[in-house]
């Protein structure tokens, strides 16, 4: 698995790496409280908070456990989002996917399907992942049912594996995907998006 910075385009989204002077032009999009309601960094509610989440992502990215990404508008180039691959175990070739939000005026839109769509296609097929995973907190139904739409597999709960920023005792729901699944998923998420082959090859940034 060579995990380096890279940008994974389609159609309708762009992932980017994500860098802290995204933090400006993202926060219009992410100053929605309940964006982090489910989120282990607690409110965000201005830039510098949003500056010092993007630092402590990329110093995890640093230490090779996580990649991260700007979620772009591929048609005017704006960042909407953020997403990234996270808990990436080379030895076992398995990583996560999460740490995803966009702005409320893009959610039911082709962009996080699409982004999704990148970003396993990048991990089985680039990397030659054998599992990715997905975890939701027990109480967002609403990002349940995405996972599901997708096509995850859910795995079970994992009950109190987190103490959230305001105290609360999270329970995980987990969702995976693994190798063997993946061409019946990836046609199943080309379908949703209306179109086979839709995202282009990746582009390795240097």
């Amino acid at each position: 698995m060579d995990i380096r910075p890279v940008t994974l385009a389609g159609r309708h989204v762009r992932l980017e790496p994500l860098h802290p002077s995204y933090a400006e032009a993202l926060f219009p999009e992410a100053d929605e409280p309940e964006i982090w309601r489910f989120m282990p960094y607690g409110v965000v509610d201005s830039v510098d908070k949003l500056r010092a989440v993007i630092v402590d992502l990329l110093g995890r990215q640093e230490r090779g456990t996580d990649l991260c990404f700007a979620t772009m508008l591929q048609a005017s180039g704006r960042p909407i989002g953020m997403t990234r691959f996270m808990e990436i175990n080379r030895g076992y070739r398995g990583l996560e996917i999460g740490g995803t939000w966009l702005g409320k005026a893009h959610r039911r839109t082709p962009a996080n399907t699409e982004a999704k769509y990148m970003m396993l296609q990048h991990a089985f097929e680039t990397w030659g992942c054998i599992r990715v995973q997905v975890r939701t907190d027990v109480r967002n139904e609403r990002s349940q049912r995405a996972v599901e739409r997708l096509g995850f597999v859910r795995e079970g709960v994992l009950r109190k594996n987190m103490i959230m920023p305001d105290g609360h005792h999270r329970s995980s729901v987990f969702y995976s995907l693994i190798d063997d699944e993946w061409p019946a998923i990836r046609a199943h998420l080309e379908s949703l998006l209306g179109r086979r082959n839709e995202a282009q090859a990746p582009v390795l940034t240097q």
